[in-house]
Order: structure tokens, then sequence, then C-alpha cells
């Protein structure tokens, strides 16, 4: 494989577009072609040569090209977009959309990364050393197609929406995510190493998450047994959910399709309750209401969002805001 390197001489005022840095752009053409490729700033064009000093030589096709960054491009947007083949390695940080569209090839950020890498990605493979941002690997804003093949690997923590609208292909977080990952998911694998913050799979009629463990689980989802599963080589017990219980499913042989949510046990830890209540017909008992009419009293100008912690802390119950209001006035009288 023919290597080519680009090392950035100034850095960009504003953030630079530059979608032609891809072995598909850069195949088959000169050095000096190459720096004639046109890149985008503001509503300005200028040329990659501008910014970026080629040296090397690219090879014959797609395939046999490789692109070295050797430098920080955390203001460079778009790198390896829409690419087929071949290889990029970045030697720092890059902008948002990184292998965004991609169908394959290889990239590698050794450093962090914004958002939006990744999306509706269909092949190849995105690792990224440090952390990234929001919506990876998710779908283009306005569009229902997320990622639908190849693989994403962060090797530390995502922001928020992550997998959102995924349809196939893996995604493997090392570190934590922030909330909403996996969000109308219909397919795919979502692999996150340490803590999803919360609100996972909202919507999600299809696909697989694992998470090492979870700071709230939706009310949504319902347990229904634990099982031993090999990821990376070891054997790791689950607690298993199925869900989104609020969202349509579809049956195969019959039987109905959900999406699921593994949560890692841990050791001695009992399995959950194999009951689930449901956010749309959950409401307290008699004597829940009883108790609550008590606590209620020594409340001082308590608000919906304290009189709904308290039920679900007490109660494991989540009620809708609507549902709270009308507790409240009822407790008022």
């Amino acid at each position: 494989m023919d290597s080519i390197k680009l090392t950035p001489t100034k850095v960009p005022e504003l953030y630079l577009e530059a979608e032609t840095i891809s072995p598909d752009s850069f195949a088959g053409k000169s050095n000096q072609q190459i720096g004639d490729l046109p890149v985008y700033m503001g509503n300005q064009t200028y040329t990659l040569g501008e910014f970026f000093t080629i040296e090397g030589k690219a090879g014959a096709t797609a395939e046999d090209t490789r692109i070295v960054i050797a430098g920080d491009a955390s203001r460079v947007k778009y790198i390896g977009m829409k690419m087929t083949a071949g290889g990029i390695d970045v030697q720092g940080n890059a902008d948002m959309y990184v292998g965004g569209w991609m169908a394959g090839g290889k990239i590698l950020v050794k450093g962090n990364v914004d958002s939006f890498a990744g999306i509706a990605m269909t092949g190849g493979e995105l690792i990224i050393e440090g952390n990234a941002k929001n919506y990876i690997g998710a779908a283009y804003r306005g569009d229902w197609r997320g990622m639908q093949g190849g693989a994403i690997i962060v090797r530390g923590n995502v922001g928020s929406d992550v997998g959102s609208n995924i349809n196939g292909g893996t995604i493997e977080i090392g570190g934590d995510a922030d909330v909403h990952l996996g969000t109308h998911a219909d397919g795919g694998r979502i692999i996150v190493k340490g803590t999803a913050k919360g609100r996972v799979g909202g919507q999600m009629v299809k696909g697989e998450i694992y998470l090492g463990s979870i700071g709230r689980m939706m009310p949504s989802y319902r347990y229904d047994h634990d099982e031993e599963i090999e990821l990376g080589g070891k054997k790791t017990a689950f607690s298993v959910y199925y869900g989104d219980l609020g969202e349509r499913h579809g049956k195969k042989k019959g039987e109905v399709i959900y999406g699921k949510i593994y949560v890692a046990s841990k050791p001695g830890e009992a399995s959950p309750e194999k009951e689930v209540i449901r956010i749309s017909h959950a409401q307290l008992s008699a004597k829940q209401e009883a108790q609550l009419a008590e606590v209620y009293k020594s409340m001082n100008d308590p608000s919906i969002q304290d009189v709904k912690k308290y039920i679900h802390d007490t109660f494991g119950i989540d009620l809708k805001p609507m549902q709270i209001s009308r507790l409240m006035n009822s407790l008022r009288r």
C-alpha cells in the first residue's frame, strides 16, 4: 500500500471542510493534483495545499492508498467522508463527521473526535483512541437511517445520542456514555463497557445494547432472564431486558421481536424484580396514596418533580407529570 503524508502548515481561521481527504479522492493523482483539490472554509473555496504539505505517493486505487495526517486536525471536518477502501491515520484530534457515510476501509484517530463520527456508515472500520462527542454512528439530521454496517470503536467516553437510528453494524465504547444511547434503534449492536447514564434504548424496536452498568433503566423495559454471554473472548453474566414496550414490534414465526438491553450483573447481586410497571398504566395503591398523603403534609411547597422523586424512590413507580399534578390536586383538598 502506498502512503501519502499530510502535515498541517496553518490552523484554519474557521473550520475546514475537507471531504476530499479520502483515499478515493487521492488515488491515481500526483502530489500537485492532490494539493489542488478543493476544500472549503465558510463560503470561500481554497485548495488542500494551502493548509498542508504533501509528501509521499498515492496508490493507483483507493485500496492501495493510505493517508497519514501528521498533526492536529481538530478544525478539519469530513475526513474520510464516503470513503470505500484504503486507510487514514490521524495522529492527533479530528473535528466533526470523521468517517461519515463511509462504506469501506479503515480510519484510525489517535486523539479525540467531535460529533457525528461514522454517521450513516455502511461498512469499514473507524477506531478512535480518545473520546468522542455526540451522535456517533447516528443518522444525519432529519434522516432515519443511522449506521447500517461496519464497526466503530471508541476507547474512551462518548457523549449523547450515540447509535441513534442504528440499523446494523457494531459500536463499541470502552468508557462511559451519556444519555439517549440507541434511540430509535432498529438493529445493530452497541457495547458500552462502562456506565450508560440513562434513557437507553428509547423507542428501540430491534437490536442489542450491552452495558457494564446503567444509571437508570427506562420503565418501559421488562426484565426477562439472566444469561451468560461471551463478549470479546470473556464470558459475562447479564440481566436481560426486553423493550421498548411502548413501541410496535414485528413478529417472526409468531414470536414478537423486541430490542434487548443486557446489563452486566455484579457478583452477589440479586436478580431484579420480574415485574414491570409501564408508565402509561402506573398508579398508586390505596395504601401507597395514604402514605404519600401523610408525607405530603410535611413537605414545604413541593414541586411536581419533588413528588415524582419521592414516589419513584419509595415505591419504585414512575408516574407521568400529568398524573402527579392530578394527584397533588387531590392531596390539597
